[in-house]
């Protein structure tokens, strides 16, 4: 029986969220499955992966053959180097120790970046809120301007009004009075 590590479609329409399964190869996708050994999340950014790296070690030292985004995703979290370097702990050309030292040092590493990523992402989103709110604060205070020129505007009109009755008598003349 060939056995697969692959994805299992669930989730609604336009969202998808997948298992991680390991499957009889001829077994429907959304199927029969022996195990479930993780979840993951495309829609996040950075993808979000949720997987049980022993189980999903033991499979593979097992024989099962992983699908290529199963295997990218085994990738990024480090299984398949953590299979490469014990099949050469299994050959004798390297010790146990080196291998475990090795693989500390990549899943070190690749953490950092991850965490680097999610840092920048997070920066770039509170910047992209900052200049929202400034030009938001811009449009209200050029609203504000506009509303307060258009108020003197109103308020000089009644004065200029007044000023030509008082300066349509002659300045020689007295009133008459009746």
């Amino acid at each position: 029986m060939a056995v697969k590590i692959r994805l299992a479609r669930r989730g609604r329409k336009k969202l998808a969220l997948y298992d991680v399964v390991v499957a009889d190869a001829r077994s429907p996708r959304d199927g029969k499955f022996i195990e479930k050994i993780g979840t993951y999340n495309p829609a996040t950014n950075p993808a979000s992966i949720i997987m049980d790296e022993t189980k999903a070690f033991e499979w593979l030292m097992k024989g099962a053959q992983p699908t290529d985004t199963v295997k990218a995703m085994l990738s990024y979290r480090g299984v398949m180097l953590k299979k490469h370097l014990q099949i050469g702990v299994v050959k004798g050309a390297i010790t146990q120790e080196q291998a475990d030292g090795k693989l500390a040092d990549w899943i070190k590493e690749k953490e950092s970046k991850i965490q680097s990523k999610k840092d920048t992402l997070s920066k770039a989103k509170q910047d992209a809120a900052k200049s929202r709110k400034d030009a938001e604060t811009k449009v209200k205070e050029a609203r504000a301007e506009a509303i307060r020129k258009k108020a003197e505007v109103a308020a000089a009109v009644p004065e200029v009004e007044a000023q030509p009755e008082v300066e349509a008598q002659p300045e020689g003349e007295a009133p008459a009075e009746a």
